[in-house]
């Protein structure tokens, strides 16, 4: 089977070996999962996951972003107007490109995302020495 230019097949165990994101603000954590330190190119998938009360730096990126609330609940700001927007489990983000934006967890249970910048935002990955 030949996928991509590199023409394999590759499987990423996201409980595994995968480095932080330095993006979360208070108890909780940000995991690159499929990212430019993998070979990935044109997509990018992390793990945000925030305790109640917890939030993400401010982020802009230079492509579009997605995510996924797979659990919990919480709010989007948008840095550039100042609305807020109820996050529930099971709702999808959209971000255009160049958006300011900022996520907090507000439920007790706190705030899983998955999801992230497509393409991948090389930004974000600054910091990570390591090449998983």
């Amino acid at each position: 089977m030949s996928v991509g230019s590199t023409g394999k097949v590759r499987v990423i165990d996201s409980a595994g070996e995968c480095p932080e994101l330095p993006i979360v603000v208070g108890p909780g954590s940000a995991k690159a999962v499929i990212w430019p330190g993998n070979g990935a190119k044109w997509r990018s998938f992390n793990i945000v996951d925030l305790e109640c009360g917890s939030r993400t730096v401010d982020l802009q990126h230079p492509s579009d972003c997605v995510y996924y609330v797979d659990r919990g609940a919480g709010i989007i700001s948008d840095l550039s107007n100042g609305e807020t927007v109820v996050l529930e489990e099971g709702t999808m983000l959209h971000i255009d490109k160049g958006d300011r934006y900022r996520i907090e967890a507000t439920a007790g249970d706190g705030l899983l995302l998955i999801g992230g910048p497509c393409p991948a935002d090389q930004s974000l990955y600054a910091d990570i020495k390591e090449v998983v």
